[in-house]
């Protein structure tokens, strides 16, 4: 009888002390666990490192464009065949921002080339070289010694092209690598349309064909280019922003006309 009221006394303690919040059962002496010993796991054997091999790296071959242009220029035994060969070079990078490839107008049998810069956005638009108020200028000036790209008489036609043939970005000056990359396609075209005078508008060129600029200084003086006669001349643009210059363009026209006639 004794045990049973133990029994029940000591479990109605537990249940009152659970009731307390009380959750772990002590010993009856206090135990230091900070003079325990801590067991702690044995260390992981080093594992050796592979040594990693380094990326190989490939190097890319760096493409001569302006020697591939020269190939390709070569190729073209007309002018269909230039266009179709320039066309289908894929290494200058105007291409791609470009709408239109501008390759030339006017006459091919004319007696004048005239080669421009290359493309701003209304030739883009079109097509066609100097189609705007430059182009429109330039027209004027043709006319006014009874000249045109429009005419059928090679004696009074011109022949146009520029030095590039697409579009650069915001119409900026082309750089000197992509003179030099579209140079070999520009002297094939001078061979296959073979005229007898060169006029060359602007500095860009004459950079490409004489190796130098300074348009101020140059305008007038007729050179040789590619064994025939040159003459820089300011590019109608110029004379746009700069009309007082308009007066030394037309003795370059009238000095133009004089060597035609011979």
């Amino acid at each position: 009888m004794d045990s049973q009221n133990t029994y029940w006394t000591d479990r109605a303690l537990l249940e009152w002390q659970v009731e307390l919040g009380v959750t772990d059962a002590i010993l009856d002496a206090p135990v230091d666990r900070y003079a325990l010993e801590t067991v702690k796991p044995a260390p992981k054997a080093a594992t050796p490192e592979k040594p990693v091999a380094a990326p190989e790296i490939v190097k890319v071959p760096e493409v001569d464009a302006a020697a591939l242009a020269r190939t390709a220029a070569q190729t073209a035994a007309d002018l269909d065949a230039l266009s179709g060969a320039m066309q289908a070079f894929e290494h200058c990078e105007l291409k791609k921002g470009a709408r239109s490839f501008v390759f030339s107008d006017g006459n091919p049998a004319a007696r004048v080339m005239i080669v421009g810069e290359a493309p701003g956005r209304e030739e883009d638009r079109a097509g066609r070289p100097f189609v705007g108020r430059a182009g429109q200028l330039l027209d004027r000036m043709l006319e006014a010694i009874q000249m045109g790209r429009a005419a059928d008489n090679a004696a009074q036609a011109v022949y146009i092209t520029n030095v590039l043939p697409w579009r650069p970005p915001s119409n900026r000056t082309p750089d000197a690598a992509e003179i030099a990359m579209m140079l070999p396609f520009l002297e094939r075209h001078i061979a296959l349309a073979d005229p007898e005078i060169i006029v060359l508008m602007g500095n860009t060129p004459c950079q490409a064909l004489l190796g130098r600029t300074g348009i101020t200084r140059m305008r007038g003086d007729w050179v040789e280019v590619l064994g025939k006669p040159c003459l820089p001349m300011f590019h109608p643009a110029y004379l746009l922003r700069n009309p007082i210059a308009k007066r030394e363009a037309w003795d370059d026209l009238l000095s133009l006309k004089a060597r035609l006639r011979g």
